[in-house]
């Protein structure tokens, strides 16, 4: 077997190839779209929801094709977890997040929904094929929605953030060069994701912990960066819903996209302890989401107070997660 030192030199060294590359498909990926006029809505619901969801797809379909879904569904779960509770947990924290898009308030309750189909799908202890299928079609369908809805709201709180993030950039675009980033990234998003994946699983079995546990943890924290560095970044310029459409599209994907292609790749039998331990965890923060950001009686908001309620949560979770799973 492989020493440690190595496997955790694969698994840092994945996670900042694996961000790098993500950003670098990101902007070859916008840049592409933007010389092409497509509208800065659309950029910002689909092509930067995509990329920076990248590297959950990629790590979790990887991980489930060489054999190991625990580390594909823990990192698809473990990353929702972790954008709820830890990143706009610190983000409140920092910058109190308001909330007055039409769409995101629209898309709240379907977040609820499509967590508890992940959650209804599970309950029978597996995931087949079928229900990979059911997850895909729901996303597919959500996406045209989305952007049917988004192009009809152009007075959307929402639509005016992304246009300004976007305005004056498409003379900068240089097709050429946005293309080999693009390409470029996607080639590294791969290469890291395996990386990081050899390191995870040698690592796991080192530790006597299962797949699962490393996957709900180091590797969703580590594929969720990409989401804070976004969501950090549209906070501080104060565009407070690109800052939350960011945690609700990266869980839109993790829970359809991502778990869907990992279980149509495997099928796979559910771990006890995802049952009755990481989906409720999932579930009741998506709740929580709802009720501090939708805004019943006017904007929703997320204050300081909310935030660090929520970093406390994920930090319990965590302790409570190691701990259990100690050997002896």
């Amino acid at each position: 077997m492989p020493s440690i030192l190595l496997s955790l030199v694969a698994v840092v060294g994945g996670i900042v190839l694996l961000i790098w590359s993500a950003d670098r498909f990101v902007e070859g990926s916008a840049g592409t779209a933007r010389h092409f006029n497509v509208s800065p809505l659309l950029i910002g619901m689909l092509i930067v929801g995509f990329g920076t969801s990248a590297p959950e797809v990629l790590v979790s379909v990887l991980a489930a094709w060489q054999g190991n879904p625990g580390l594909g569904l823990g990192n698809a779960f473990g990353s929702n977890i972790t954008n709820i509770a830890l990143i706009l947990g610190v983000t409140a924290l920092l910058y109190p997040v308001a909330v007055h898009s039409r769409i995101i308030r629209k898309e709240l309750p379907v977040l609820i929904g499509i967590t508890a189909l992940a959650i209804g799908l599970a309950w029978d202890g597996h995931y087949s094929r079928l229900d990979a299928a059911a997850l895909l079609l729901v996303f597919l369908a959500l996406m045209g929605w989305s952007v049917w809805e988004g192009l009809h709201q152009r007075e959307d709180a929402l639509a005016a953030e992304l246009a300004s993030e976007y305005a004056g950039q498409q003379d900068a675009a240089k097709l050429g060069r946005n293309v080999f980033w693009l390409l470029l990234g996607l080639v590294l998003l791969i290469a890291s994701s395996r990386v990081l994946v050899w390191g995870a699983v040698n690592i796991a079995q080192w530790l006597g912990v299962s797949d699962l546990v490393i996957g709900l943890t180091v590797i969703a924290v580590g594929t969720s960066l990409p989401e804070l560095a976004s969501t950090l970044s549209a906070v501080r310029k104060q565009e407070h819903d690109i800052a939350l459409g960011n945690i609700i599209g990266s869980n839109f994907f993790n829970t359809l996209l991502v778990v869907g292609l990992a279980i149509m790749v495997q099928p796979t039998a559910l771990p006890p302890e995802l049952l009755s331990r990481d989906l409720p965890v999932m579930g009741a923060l998506t709740l929580l989401l709802f009720v501090m950001a939708y805004g019943i009686r006017g904007p929703g908001r997320v204050n300081r107070v909310e935030g660090g309620a929520l970093v406390g949560i994920y930090v319990a979770y965590t302790a409570y997660l190691l701990v259990s799973n100690m050997p002896g």
